[in-house]
C-alpha cells in the first residue's frame, strides 16, 4: 500500500508539475509575443519618422534649391554645411569653407559676423556681364553663419534709369523755361523802348512756349505708356496711317521733303487707336524733322498672314552705327544741337518703342550715315478683312 501510495503521490506532483510548466510555457509564450508586438510597432513608428524626416528635409532642400536667393551656411568649424545652387549660379562656385569663399570683401565680412556676432551686409559686383549681389550674413549661433545672396542688378538698372530720366527731364525743362524767362524780359524792354523788335520776342516766346509744351505733352504720353495702352480693338491701321500722314503733308511741305504713303492693302491690328496713332506720328515727325530739304520720306504698310509691318524711311543724315543701339532711349539725341534747332523732345523714339511692345510687337531700325534711315515696327495682324465681321 505504501509503494502505491507513494506511486500516487509521484504521479500526482508530476502532473502538477507538468501541468504548471505547460501554464508557465503559454503565459512566456504570451509574454514574448506581446514583446515582439511592441518592437514591432516601434520598428514602425520609428521607420515612420524616418521617412517623414527625410520627407521634410527633401522638402526643404527643394524649397532651398528652388530660391532665387543663394543659401549658404557655415558650420562651427567655418565649413560649409549647406549651399544651394542659386548661390553656385550667384558667385560662380560652391564654397567648401570660408577661406573659399570671394570675392575677398565677402569672405571679411561674414568673417567680421562670426566674430562679432553681429549681422552685417555688403553689395558686390561680380561677373561679365558685370551683375550686382547683395550679400547679408547673420550669426547663427556657436561660431556658424547663414549667408543669403540676392540679385540686385535690375533693381540697380531701374534706380540709374529713374535717376537719368529725373535728371534728363529736369535738364530739357530748364532749357525752354530760361528761354522764355529771358525772352519774356527782352520782349518787356523792347515794348517799353517802343522797339520794332517786339514782334520777333513774341515769335521766339511762343516758339520756346510750344517746345516746353511738347515736352510735357511726351513726358505725360510716356509715363501713360509705361503701364501698358488701353485695351484692344480692331484698328484699321492702313487707314489710320494715311490719315496720319496726311497731317504732315504741310509740314514736309515748309521743309522742302517730298513726303508720300503706300498703304493700299487692308490691313488690321487689334489696340489702341489713339497709342497707334502716336507711334506714327512720332515717326513721321521725327523722318521729316531729320531729312535736309530736298529729300524725301516713304511711309509704307504691308500686311501678311503674321502681321502688320510698317516701315519709314528717309533719305535724311543717317544715324551712325555707335548709336543704333540708343536711339530708342529717353533723351538720347544723336545730334542734340540739330534736335533743339528742330524743336525735338528726345522722347518721340521712346515712347515709339512702348507703343509698339504695348500692342506685341518690336521697332527697330537700320541706317546708313550720310545716306538715311529706315525705322521698322512690326505688330501683330488680326486679319486683313477683320472689320467686315
Amino acid at each position: 500500500m505504501e509503494s502505491g501510495s507513494l506511486a500516487i503521490g509521484i504521479g500526482v506532483a508530476v502532473a502538477i508539475g507538468v501541468a504548471a510548466a505547460m501554464v508557465g510555457s503559454r503565459a512566456g509564450r504570451r509574454r514574448a509575443l506581446v514583446a515582439e508586438r511592441r518592437a514591432a510597432e516601434a520598428t514602425e513608428e520609428l521607420a515612420r519618422r524616418e521617412a517623414t524626416s527625410r520627407e521634410a528635409g527633401a522638402v526643404q532642400d527643394l524649397i532651398l534649391d528652388s530660391m532665387q536667393e543663394g543659401i549658404l551656411l557655415f558650420g562651427a568649424d567655418r565649413r560649409s554645411a549647406f549651399v544651394n545652387d542659386a548661390l553656385e549660379h550667384h558667385l560662380g562656385a560652391r564654397p567648401g569653407s570660408m577661406d573659399e569663399l570671394l570675392p575677398v570683401d565677402l569672405r571679411e565680412m561674414v568673417r567680421g559676423v562670426v566674430e562679432s556676432s553681429v549681422p552685417a551686409s555688403i553689395e558686390v559686383e561680380r561677373g561679365a556681364p558685370s551683375r550686382w549681389l547683395r550679400v547679408a550674413a547673420t550669426p547663427a549661433g556657436d561660431g556658424a553663419a547663414l549667408v543669403v545672396v540676392t540679385d540686385i542688378t535690375e533693381s540697380r538698372r531701374i534706380e540709374a534709369v529713374r535717376r537719368d530720366f529725373v535728371t534728363n527731364a529736369s535738364h530739357e525743362l530748364k532749357t525752354p523755361v530760361a528761354s522764355i524767362q529771358a525772352t519774356a524780359e527782352t520782349l518787356r524792354g523792347a515794348i517799353e523802348d517802343g522797339s520794332g523788335a517786339a514782334p520777333r520776342f513774341a515769335v521766339q516766346l511762343e516758339h520756346e512756349a510750344l517746345r516746353l509744351s511738347r515736352i510735357m505733352s511726351d513726358l505725360l504720353d510716356l509715363s501713360r505708356l509705361e503701364s501698358g495702352s488701353e485695351d484692344g480693338e480692331p484698328v484699321g491701321f492702313d487707314t489710320l496711317v494715311r490719315d496720319e500722314v496726311e497731317r504732315f503733308q504741310e509740314q514736309a511741305h515748309a521743309a522742302g521733303v517730298f513726303l508720300s504713303v503706300a498703304a493700299t492693302d487692308p490691313a488690321a491690328v487689334r489696340g489702341s487707336a489713339r497709342d497707334l496713332s502716336l507711334l506714327v506720328r512720332n515717326l513721321v515727325d521725327n523722318a521729316i524733322r531729320y531729312t535736309q530739304e530736298g529729300g524725301t520720306v516713304l511711309v509704307r504698310v504691308a500686311g501678311d498672314a503674321d502681321g502688320v509691318t510698317l516701315t519709314v524711311r528717309d533719305s535724311g543724315a543717317g544715324i551712325p552705327s555707335r548709336d543704333l543701339p540708343r536711339v530708342f532711349e529717353r533723351f538720347y539725341r544723336v545730334d542734340r544741337a540739330r534736335s533743339r534747332e528742330t524743336g525735338g523732345t528726345g522722347l518721340g523714339l521712346a515712347i515709339v518703342r512702348h507703343v509698339a511692345e504695348n500692342h506685341g510687337g518690336s521697332a527697330s531700325v537700320v541706317s546708313e550715315f550720310g545716306i538715311g534711315s529706315t525705322f521698322t515696327v512690326r505688330l501683330p495682324s488680326t486679319g486683313s478683312r477683320a472689320f467686315d465681321a
